[in-house]
């Protein structure tokens, strides 16, 4: 039986996703010790000006559960690479704040994950492909986007 060329692209982009992820947290498991869901939250947050959000912002935009969010703090918190405090204006807002040993880790290991981004998922493409694949990705994030916003 044929596939629809629509199919068999979103089977790809599918595929591609869980193998790149498998790559990204083993990289982020061996060089940073800690899943790489984990360390995409770390990095959000440093690349976040103040580097600290409200909790419920940082997990509307990490597209994280609440209790994913409290439970990957917790965890996170004990290993010192975040904090929480209340927020200065409204008691009932907790901030989740990155540490400088938090910092540390970002500086750390991100250059080793640009590195196995690279050779796993870049290193095959042209810098056209490159560009598309920027724009694709975007275009499937902002529909997504859309209709989760209905």
């Amino acid at each position: 039986m044929d596939e629809q060329p629509e199919a068999r692209a979103w089977r790809s982009l599918v595929t591609a996703v869980l193998v790149l992820e498998e790559a990204l947290d083993r990289q982020s498991q061996r060089d940073g010790g800690l899943p790489h869901a984990y360390f995409s939250l770390l990095v959000f947050l440093y690349e976040t000006p103040g580097h600290r959000l409200p909790a419920s912002e940082l997990a509307a935009r990490l597209r994280h559960s609440p209790s994913r969010l409290t439970h990957a703090v917790t965890s996170m918190e004990k290993s010192g690479w975040l904090a929480r405090e209340r927020s200065a204006t409204d008691r009932r807002v907790q901030i989740v704040a990155l540490t400088e040993a938090g910092s540390r880790l970002v500086r750390r290991v991100s250059p080793r994950q640009a590195t196995e981004v690279r050779a796993v998922a870049l290193s095959r493409l042209s810098p056209q492909q490159v560009g598309q694949l920027e724009e694709i990705s975007t275009a499937i994030v902002a529909a997504l986007d859309e209709r989760d916003a209905d």
